[in-house]
């Protein structure tokens, strides 16, 4: 009679200690060409992998130095970032003005917009004899109040027409190269833009060629799994990198244009100039995003769980409160300081938390040994 077949997992081990040291070393090398290959392409590209890095700090930049009024700033108005984000979604943001064609043809030339009766108020100043002095127009006894009010003797109100003034001069480019310069990141060190450009390749090459180097590393487990927890691998592995992904993503578009656009409105209400260092916004870049992938797998990490029988459906649903309150200091602590990213990590955690149940729902925890196996065991010990 042959012996009963054993449940355990490394009695039908066909390969060697040496055996697996060779094939850990051929996959670390595969997967180590690999993300050199990748980082080389990113490294040739690293200028438009910078641009990329840098458009949401710059268009905030933008945005704040377009509402500044001289030394002083509109109010952070929540309900109107609102506004903004939700026509952004929607599709029905409003498009940017483009620059006339005179103010970008010529960096130090400046065209302005004058009213006539005073050009010629103070041509006629400078020189009597050869510009006569400008019509004085009879004033309205009351001002209107509105556009569309109306003088006591009910002649209409017209506005003098403006008429375009080109200027030209040197520090007219200056100023421009000054005022955008305002507008982007700064570094402090001579090798600090240089080492910047090095760790945003690297890490585009590694999150690139993240696929690779998991497929290798997969080639390496997989030699010692079950058909079934490969099956398990296969499943599951796509979704935790369709969730990381979508969260980065999600930080990278939606998070940041409010993150940014609250601090600097901020800022610019206590008077403080601020200056953006190019290596802690690579930094900030990247941390969020990964804080944002890694909070949003929560679903695989509640599947987990109730596979282990450390909680289960039921533990989730009556600790749903607690849950929450547990997802919201997680959020305060992986966000900054401020309310708009805790709460745009909270509100989709806690959609994911009821995701989560569902997923623990659809996929019922199998049993460890089901019925099919034990018959066909019983039957070769039998043959046997």
């Amino acid at each position: 009679m042959s012996r009963k077949n054993s449940k355990d997992l490394f009695d039908n081990t066909t390969m060697t200690f040496g055996e697996h040291l060779e094939e850990l070393r051929i996959r670390v090398w595969r997967a180590v060409i690999g993300l050199f290959l990748v980082t080389s392409v990113t490294m040739y590209f690293g200028d438009s992998v910078m641009a990329i890095v840098r458009k949401p700090i710059e268009d905030a930049l933008q945005a704040r130095g377009k509402v500044l009024t001289g030394d002083d700033a509109k109010p952070f108005d929540a309900a109107q970032t609102w506004n903004d984000f939700w026509k952004w979604a929607t599709g029905k943001a409003e498009p940017k003005p483009e620059a006339p064609p005179e103010a970008t043809s010529d960096s130090s030339t400046l065209t302005v917009q004058v009213v006539p009766s005073e050009l010629q108020a103070a041509l006629h100043a400078s020189d009597p004899q050869r510009f006569p002095a400008p019509v004085q127009k009879s004033e309205p006894a009351a001002t209107s109040s509105s556009p569309d009010d109306k003088p006591s003797d009910g002649s209409p109100v017209t506005e003098e027409k403006t008429v375009s003034l080109r200027i030209t001069a040197p520090e007219i480019a200056q100023w421009r190269k000054t005022a955008e310069q305002q507008q982007r990141p700064i570094v402090l060190t001579v090798q600090e833009g240089f080492m910047t450009w090095l760790k945003v390749s690297f890490v585009a090459g590694l999150v690139l060629s993240s696929p690779w180097v998991f497929y290798q590393i997969w080639l390496f487990v997989a030699a010692g799994l079950y058909p079934h927890e490969r099956k398990y691998i296969h499943i599951y592995l796509p979704m935790s990198s369709g969730l990381f992904l979508g969260g980065a993503s999600f930080c990278f578009f939606a998070v940041f244009p409010f993150v940014l656009g609250f601090l600097l409105k901020f800022s610019d209400e206590l008077k403080l100039q601020t200056q953006i260092r190019i290596a802690d916004w690579i930094d900030f870049a990247i941390m969020l995003p990964l804080m944002f992938g890694i909070s949003f797998q929560l679903p695989l990490v509640m599947l987990f769980l109730e596979r282990l029988s450390i909680f289960e459906i039921k533990d989730y649903q009556e600790k749903r409160r607690v849950s929450i309150f547990v997802i919201t200091m997680i959020s305060m602590f992986l966000t900054p300081a401020e309310p708009y990213s805790m709460l745009m990590m909270m509100i989709p955690m806690i959609v994911l938390y009821e995701c989560g149940i569902l997923i623990c729902r659809w996929f019922p925890k199998p049993k460890p040994f089901d019925d099919e196996d034990d018959g066909e065991q019983k039957t070769t010990v039998a043959t046997a």
